[in-house]
């Protein structure tokens, strides 16, 4: 049995993702094709020895519950472990009440049950690889309260502004937790991953509703770092931030670049997702398909080029798709054209549109529209 158990949180209210956040929560996002976004955070668990895991939603929970199931398919064996999603929304009236810490004290009674000395706390709108099982020891080691994860980045300025980022001192002591305002390229991007004793996080959380029904778990982290010693690790390997459209579409187009999705993917630490039996995808006479990711059960005729196509979607003759991102069971229809779009489910573009979006600002084509 691991020593930690898992917690999953939801985005906090500040993060939006236009148009599809609409219909799921960031969590439930099809991503590269075949997967979720949350099955990041839950696959590094699983292959982590993590299997008791708690995954916080607020809004929208359906799709996320339908994909989640009984964690089977996450390697989780249901004798011994338990995915639990876990439901929270503290006001409809004002989303500023909605927090993580709200969450957490709403379901505090499942959070004093787990029997496990340590939690490990990550988001679902983040995706990155890493053993937990290093990352524990590391904290344990240290004799440090609280661990938190980070990434080094050199565009900071123009990337990653709904994150948080870490202030190191020379011995990698976290100092304090701000809001990334673009002012600087290099930072240390906090990747909202934790790790803490049980008790010390039911202290945190209930210090926090105390101060204030705003507070977040990293603001009262970021008030308790006089008083408590807090120890950053750096994390390498790939890394995207899914806050927003354009951080969403940028993930996606990234991973199509087989060096890149390398950092990512590696066949000793599997990403598990929900699978459906599907027969392969066909390519008829008159498709051309380059530097592309494609999923099961599509029926290609027409042009793809850089691109992620999900899971049966048709491709008419004459249709060229570029740069864009075409989620699963969509229909592009004879000699239309997009380019720089997100295409979201269950959408038909049927009349030979041209539909271009200027590159560096992707488009949205809304969920069972037609166009």
């Amino acid at each position: 049995m691991a020593r930690a158990f898992g917690i999953v949180t939801s985005s906090g209210t500040h993060i939006k993702v236009e148009g599809l956040q609409q219909y799921r929560p960031i969590g439930a996002f099809s991503f590269l094709g075949r997967y979720r976004v949350i099955d990041f955070p839950i696959s590094n668990m699983s292959n982590s020895g993590i299997d008791r895991i708690q995954v916080y939603v607020i809004t929208k929970p359906r799709s996320l519950a339908e994909h989640l199931g009984t964690g089977r398919h996450y390697n989780i064996n249901s004798k011994r472990g338990k995915l639990q999603l876990m439901f929270a929304q503290n006001s409809s009236e004002n989303d500023v009440y909605n927090t993580d810490i709200a969450s957490f004290y709403e379901n505090i009674e499942f959070i004093e049950r787990m029997h496990e000395p340590y939690v490990i706390i990550a988001p679902s709108y983040m995706v990155y690889a890493e053993d937990y099982r290093e990352l524990l020891q590391t904290h344990i080691d240290s004799g440090a309260d609280i661990t938190l994860l980070y990434h080094s980045v050199d565009n900071a300025r123009e990337k990653f502004l709904n994150c948080d980022i870490l202030n190191l001192n020379k011995q990698k002591g976290v100092e304090s937790i701000e809001k990334n305002r673009g002012s600087a390229q290099k930072r240390n991007i906090f990747m909202d991953t934790y790790v803490m004793s049980k008790e010390l996080f039911i202290e945190l959380i209930k210090k926090a509703r105390k101060i204030s029904s705003m507070y977040t778990l990293p603001q009262i982290v970021n008030e308790s770092s006089a008083d408590l010693d807090i120890r950053g690790v750096s994390h390498r390997g790939y890394f995207a931030s899914i806050t927003d459209f354009n951080s969403y579409y940028n993930a996606n187009i990234s991973l199509i670049d087989i060096k890149t999705a390398e950092g990512l993917f590696n066949p000793e630490w599997p990403i598990y997702t929900k699978t459906n039996d599907s027969c392969p995808t066909q390519y008829l006479e008159g498709a051309s398909v380059k530097n592309s990711v494609i999923s099961n059960g599509c029926l290609i005729e027409g042009t793809v080029e850089n691109s992620v196509i999900g899971r049966g979607c048709q491709i008419k003759a004459g249709a060229v798709i570029k740069n864009s991102i075409v989620l699963s069971h969509t229909v592009v229809g004879e000699n239309a054209h997009l380019e720089n779009q997100v295409m979201d489910k269950w959408a038909k573009v049927i009349h030979g549109n041209e539909i271009i979006a200027e590159e560096g600002h992707p488009g949205y084509i809304r969920r069972e529209d037609v166009l």
